[in-house]
């Protein structure tokens, strides 16, 4: 099962190939996308991404998780995460939005077994 690609992206909407919805904030792994929805988890610009935001799409079975931090960069990821998903055995790199979404798409079009978690806004 391949990684969707994200077929556009501007402040506040994202559109994954295959899902006819679009999204503000995402989530994507092998066979399948999702919205990210902060108000699950707590998550807030800062202290930023939790693990339990990741765990959903760690547990697909991704090799390498991609993290976009927003337009400006605004969403936090603190070290404890990274140590989380490292914990796990994924590789993870975090990036500026728009710069993740091109690194996830890049991999995406390898056949990489990725996933990612994208904020869309600030």
């Amino acid at each position: 099962m391949s990684s969707p690609e994200i077929a556009s992206l501007s402040w506040g909407h994202m559109k994954v190939n295959g899902c006819s919805s679009s999204y503000k904030d995402c989530k994507v792994w092998p066979g399948g996308s999702r919205a990210w929805d902060w108000r699950e988890t707590g998550t807030n610009h800062y202290p930023g991404v939790q693990p339990a935001d990741l765990d959903e799409v760690l547990k697909k079975g991704i090799e390498l998780l991609v993290i976009g931090r927003g337009m400006s960069e605004a969403l936090q990821v603190p070290s404890s995460t990274l140590d989380f998903v490292k914990q796990k055995g994924v590789e993870v790199r975090v990036l500026q939005t728009q710069k993740a979404v091109a690194e996830y798409n890049k991999l995406a079009g390898k056949g990489a077994k990725v996933g990612g978690v994208f904020h869309s806004t600030c």
